[in-house]
C-alpha cells in the first residue's frame, strides 16, 4: 500500500514538472514570437531623425524626441522623490518601529499597495497633486504620482536588504559604542546598498513602462516641445506609442514598433544594471 502510494506520488511529481516546463515553453517562445515580430516591424525605422526628431501627423517624419525627454525627467524626478522616502521609511519600519498591532497593520497595508491597480494611484495622484495642490498637468505632478506607485516596492526591499544583515554585525558595532544611528548609517546601510538599490532600480523600471496613471494625471499624447522644468506639460513613451497605435496608417504603427524596442532597451538596461548591482554587492559583502 505504501509503494503504490509511494509511485503515485512519483508520478504526480513527474507530470507536474513535464507540465511546468511546457507550460515554460510556450510562454517563452510566444514571447520570442512577440518581440520578433516588433523587432521586425520597427527596427530599420530607428535612426538619429527618429530619435532626435518631434511628433507629426505625417509617420515618416515623425520622432520620440519629447516623449523620450519626458520620459527622462520623469524617471529622473521620480527616483529623487521615491528613493530617500522609500528607503526612510524601510529602516524606520525595520529598526526604530516597535512591533504591534499597528506595525503589523502597516506592513500588510505596505504589501498589499504593492498590487493594487496603477489606474488607482493615477487618480489619487489627479485629485491630489494636479488639483489640491495645483500642480496641473505638469512632470512634477506624473513624477509625483509614479513616486506613490513605487513606494511599497521601495519600503519592502529596503526592510528586506536591512533584514538580510547579520545581528553581529550590529552587535559589534553596539559594543564598540556606537549609537543606534551610527550602527545603522555606518554599518547597516553600506551593507544592505546594494539590495536597496536594486529595488529601487526594478521599481524604476516599472515605471518608466507605466501609462495609465500618466494618462489620468494629465500626460499629453502630443506634445510638439521637449520640457525644460518641472512644471512644463508632457508625454512619455508609453503614451507616445499608444497614440501612434490607434492611428489607422501603417507608417504609425511601424513608429510605434520602433518605439516599443527604445522602450524595451531601456527596461532591460535599468534590469541588467539591477542584477550587476546584486552580484557585485553579493561578491563584495563577505560575511
Amino acid at each position: 500500500m505504501t509503494s503504490r502510494k509511494n509511485r503515485n506520488n512519483r508520478l504526480k511529481d513527474k507530470i507536474f514538472s513535464v507540465w511546468g516546463i511546457i507550460s515554460t515553453l510556450i510562454g517563452l517562445i510566444l514571447l520570442v514570437i512577440f518581440i520578433g515580430d516588433i523587432i521586425i516591424e520597427g527596427i530599420h525605422r530607428i535612426d538619429w531623425d527618429f530619435l532626435t526628431g518631434l511628433p507629426s501627423r505625417k509617420p515618416e517624419i515623425a520622432g520620440i524626441f519629447t516623449a523620450m525627454m519626458g520620459t527622462i525627467w520623469v524617471l529622473l524626478l521620480t527616483a529623487m522623490i521615491s528613493f530617500p522616502i522609500g528607503v526612510a521609511a524601510g529602516v524606520y519600519l525595520e529598526e526604530y518601529g516597535k512591533k504591534g498591532r499597528l506595525s503589523k497593520l502597516l506592513e500588510i497595508n505596505i504589501s498589499n499597495l504593492a498590487g493594487v491597480p496603477s489606474i488607482i494611484y493615477g487618480l489619487l495622484g489627479l485629485e491630489i497633486f494636479a488639483r489640491i495642490m495645483n500642480l496641473g498637468s505638469s512632470i512634477l505632478a506624473g513624477s509625483m504620482t509614479l513616486a506613490l506607485l513605487i513606494l511599497p516596492i521601495i519600503i519592502v526591499a529596503t526592510r528586506e536588504s536591512i533584514k538580510a544583515v547579520p545581528s553581529s554585525l550590529k552587535d559589534a558595532s553596539f559594543a564598540l559604542g556606537a549609537t543606534k544611528w551610527q550602527t545603522i548609517y555606518l554599518q547597516v546601510l553600506p551593507a544592505s546598498f546594494g539590495g536597496i538599490l536594486t529595488g529601487v532600480i526594478l521599481a524604476l523600471s516599472r515605471a518608466v513602462g507605466e501609462a495609465a496613471p500618466l494618462i489620468v494625471v494629465g500626460a499629453l499624447a502630443y506634445v510638439p516641445f521637449a520640457p525644460k522644468t518641472p512644471m512644463d506639460e508632457f508625454s512619455v513613451l508609453p503614451i507616445q506609442i499608444f497614440n501612434w497605435i490607434s492611428r489607422p496608417q501603417h507608417g504609425f504603427i511601424t513608429n510605434a514598433a520602433a518605439a516599443i524596442i527604445i522602450l524595451l532597451v531601456i527596461t532591460f538596461a535599468m534590469n541588467g544594471v539591477a542584477i550587476y548591482l546584486r552580484n557585485k554587492w553579493q561578491k563584495k559583502i563577505k560575511w
